[in-house]
């Protein structure tokens, strides 16, 4: 897949997932541009040729947003890894948290589609967007004492759908990737006995994901594609 001299915008790419995506971009050709939250996570991110890093505090902010997208020239591609996960029955969900669930996960990947879809516009030259969601928010069953991520995940795939019809004719595709618990050290140490060689490595998520952002992808759109490994 051939990404160079394309600017790739990357919410959350300093996480464990957003390493692998980065990294293959870059050996892609492509230039990055990638958000992040966390100063540690920035600090400590090895890749540094053809990236530049935009402390981002809060993607549910819509000016924030705005201004982040507009210093890209001619973007090509946005993939929205930036999100947050949190267990808790509904008895135990009260509408702050709610609302965190829904403003971290939802409203942020909205607000950067929005962006994205303006900002590929003024290239004139079409492009891609690629959302993350993830199994309970396909398999609503399994979102059982997560109900509040489960659903903000749920409107993430939603919306993938809907805008990938509504921007298909200006020749930007839209698609996302629904993963089941991926083999990061984070969910290591959270779930010590888990069989971690079931889980999906996230350099093989992020080569679905680079597919569907890549020029390579001339036809898909409107997929939420699951991406669970054996698990």
């Amino acid at each position: 897949m051939d990404f160079k001299d394309r600017h790739v915008l990357v919410t959350g790419g300093t996480g464990a997932l957003g390493r692998a995506v980065v990294g293959a971009l870059i050996e892609a050709g492509a230039h990055c541009r990638v958000s992040y939250v966390h100063e540690a996570e920035a600090k400590s991110f090895p890749l540094r040729n053809n990236v530049t890093l935009h402390a981002v505090d809060d993607l549910s902010n819509e000016a924030t947003v705005t201004k982040l997208y507009d210093g890209i020239p001619k973007l090509w591609a946005s993939i929205h890894l930036a999100g947050g996960f949190a267990m808790g029955s509904i008895a135990d969900t009260d509408k702050t948290k709610l609302m965190a669930q829904i403003d971290t996960n939802f409203v942020a990947c909205f607000l950067c589609c929005r962006a994205a879809v303006k900002a590929i516009g003024r290239s004139g030259s079409g492009g891609r967007i690629v959302n993350v969601a993830a199994r309970p928010g396909l398999e609503w069953r399994s979102g059982a004492g997560m109900t509040a991520y489960a659903a903000s995940k749920a409107a993430v795939a939603t919306m993938t759908v809907a805008l990938a019809e509504e921007v298909a004719k200006d020749g930007i595709l839209v698609n996302a990737v629904a993963p089941s618990t991926m083999d990061t050290p984070a969910n290591r140490k959270s779930m010590p006995n888990a069989d971690y060689a079931l889980w999906p490595k996230v350099e093989e998520v992020a080569a679905t994901i680079l597919f569907l952002a890549s020029p390579e992808n001339a036809v898909t759109r409107g997929a939420v594609v699951p991406v669970y490994g054996r698990a």
